[in-house]
Order: C-alpha cells, then sequence, then structure tokens
C-alpha cells in the first residue's frame, strides 16, 4: 500500500509532520481539528510538502528522520533542496 509522508504548515507558521495513505482526508481532518492534538489550535493548516513512501513502515521512518530535522533544513526540503540528515 503507497503512503506518504507530509509536512503541514500550521497557521502560526510552525510545521508539523506525519504520514498517511490519503493525504487530502489527512489535511481535511487536520483542519477539522481532529487530525492531532498539535495542530488543533494551530488551525487553518496547509500542506507544504508531500513525499510517497512504499510502505507503512517506510513512511514512519521518514516522518521520523524529518521530525529530527531543524526547522532551516525543513525550509530547505519543502523548498526542494534536499537538507542534510
Amino acid at each position: 500500500m503507497t503512503c506518504y509522508c507530509y509536512i503541514l504548515e500550521c497557521a502560526d507558521g510552525t510545521y508539523y509532520t506525519g504520514w498517511t495513505t490519503d493525504p487530502e482526508r489527512r489535511v481535511n481532518q487536520h483542519n477539522k481539528g481532529i487530525g492531532a492534538r498539535y495542530t488543533k489550535t494551530r488551525r487553518p493548516v496547509k500542506l507544504v510538502y508531500l513525499e510517497e513512501q512504499h510502505n507503512r513502515t517506510d513512511a514512519m521512518r521518514r516522518e521520523l528522520a524529518i521530525k529530527k530535522l531543524k526547522r532551516a533544513q525543513k525550509s530547505k526540503l519543502i523548498e526542494g533542496n534536499i537538507p542534510d540528515e
């Protein structure tokens, strides 16, 4: 099953990283306040980065790797420049 790792930009300018099998549904959940505790108070959110993964395990590993990046590195990733991990 194809999974996706994604980055959302919250209304306060912060980033939220997660994974899903359906990006559109997941962003809608975040914007309804049922996606994650972090995004619930930082709505609206917008999808700024999406990366396809082969399976759930790969998506979860990639999510963790992205979460470990500093904000500047995440910004470069969003802009299309791959940061050093």
